[in-house]
């Protein structure tokens, strides 16, 4: 059983930045794979990012590639998401999740077993 906590969502304008950080507590946080995902209003959940449990290897979607950079610190039971040059299309719900038992490093939502309340991603153009 793992908590995850997020915090870090706003309002930001195009071409602006924010970095998402996610809290984890009540679990190895070092034994899970990470994962982003963010949904807009009306539509699916769709997959951000994904990081290792060394952090040594991320993926990302091709429409957040170049733009978003996740990282963890496993001393601190932590990850994060960086966001430059945010447009409006980025605006959604951001969320973390925590695969427990990871075969492998995944890319689809069910996957995951815990996941954080969810930040608000706003940008205005």
């Amino acid at each position: 059983q793992v908590q995850l906590v997020e915090s870090g969502g706003g309002l930001v304008q195009a071409g602006g930045s924010l970095r998402l950080s996610c809290a984890a507590s009540g679990g190895t946080f070092s034994h899970y794979v990470m994962g982003w995902f963010r949904q807009a209003p009306g539509k699916e959940r769709e997959f951000v990012a994904t990081i290792n449990r060394s952090g040594g290897y991320t993926y990302y979607a091709d429409s957040v590639k170049g733009r978003f950079t996740a990282s963890r610190d496993n001393a601190k039971n932590t990850v994060s998401l960086e966001m430059n040059s945010l447009k409006p299309e980025d605006t959604a719900v951001y969320y973390c999740a925590a695969d427990s038992v990871p075969a492998t490093i995944g890319k689809t939502s069910t996957e995951y077993d815990y996941w954080g309340q969810g930040t608000q991603v706003t940008v205005s153009s």
